[in-house]
């Protein structure tokens, strides 16, 4: 089996865990590559260890039979849109806060013996397509695990927002923004402006308002085989930005229309402890909820 790690040299310091999860997979019989999920910047005072060889992850991921991540949930996001290419379950390892994706914590490392001896289950989550129309010409487009988020600018001034599903009006309010997420999505930002909690397996998009000077503007639950449509309104001295799973910012303008469905591609998590959702919810979030 080859297994490539991908560790997130901010949150693990020194690549300690992943230099851990090295020698573990390797007595287990693995073959192992590690490879840094992004380039460093320039003026990062991140100090890699000399001994290791990096290897490129876009290459060595394309015949490998398992992506580790170390970091925490963005780390994983990050890492979805590269093994997704290639259909390579993704493994994490917490070495964040929350982390409602990652498998493991740090003190578990010895559970990589299991997934070594190929004693794991993968599970499917659904992806989100987005798309931003100016004129009827497309401009943008990208893929979301977590989801889409439209927000305001720094200047504190309200957006108008027309939401549709199929082309049928779902809501039309002035606020903050709206985010759009899947059902592994619905923990993360959703969830503080709001939004329902959703089994991450489910097969849903969430439509969340963010602050609407509006008391119809709630947030909905849609089938996912909907396509829904936010299209921007008037936007004089206003600005507005769109993200996918909190990556770079594209600048929207007044009458912008953004295309959300469901993606043909789909995450794969992998699972080794036995955990259910439940557990982990009351586990991260605590016992109220």
């Amino acid at each position: 089996m080859k297994i490539v790690l991908s560790p997130n040299p901010y949150r693990d310091r020194g690549l300690r865990a992943a230099q851990n999860a090295d020698r573990i997979l390797r007595g287990a019989g693995a073959v192992t590559r590690i490879c840094l999920p992004f380039d460093l910047d320039g003026n990062s005072k991140i100090e890699l260890p000399h001994k290791l060889k990096f290897f490129d992850i876009a290459k060595e991921i394309a015949d490998a039979d398992l992506l580790i991540c170390f970091g925490g949930d963005g780390t994983i996001l990050h890492a979805a849109k590269v093994a997704n290419a290639h259909q390579v379950p993704i493994l994490g390892v917490n070495m964040g806060s929350v982390g409602f994706m990652a498998e493991l914590e740090h003190g578990e490392m010895s559970l990589l013996t299991k997934v070594a001896a190929g004693e794991f289950s993968v599970e499917e989550r659904m992806m989100l397509d987005v798309t931003v129309r100016r004129n009827g010409r497309k401009l943008y487009q990208d893929i979301a695990l977590n989801d889409v988020v439209i927000t305001k600018g720094s200047i504190a001034r309200i957006i108008e927002l027309t939401v549709s599903a199929d082309d049928v009006l779902v809501s039309d309010f002035s606020g903050d923004g709206i985010i759009i997420s899947t059902p592994t999505g619905s923990t993360a930002y959703s969830m503080s402006a709001g939004g329902p909690i959703v089994e991450p397996t489910a097969e849903n998009i969430v439509v969340t308002p963010i602050c609407a000077h509006s008391m119809s503007a709630k947030s909905m639950v849609l089938d996912a085989r909907r396509v829904v449509t936010a299209k921007m309104g008037y936007m004089t001295r206003k600005t507005a930005y769109l993200s996918a799973d909190g990556g770079k910012s594209f600048k929207l303008s007044g009458g912008d229309v953004v295309d959300v469905r469901r993606s043909a591609q789909v995450t794969r998590l992998v699972h080794v402890t036995g955990r259910t959702f439940y557990e982990v919810l009351n586990h991260k979030l605590g016992g109220n909820t």
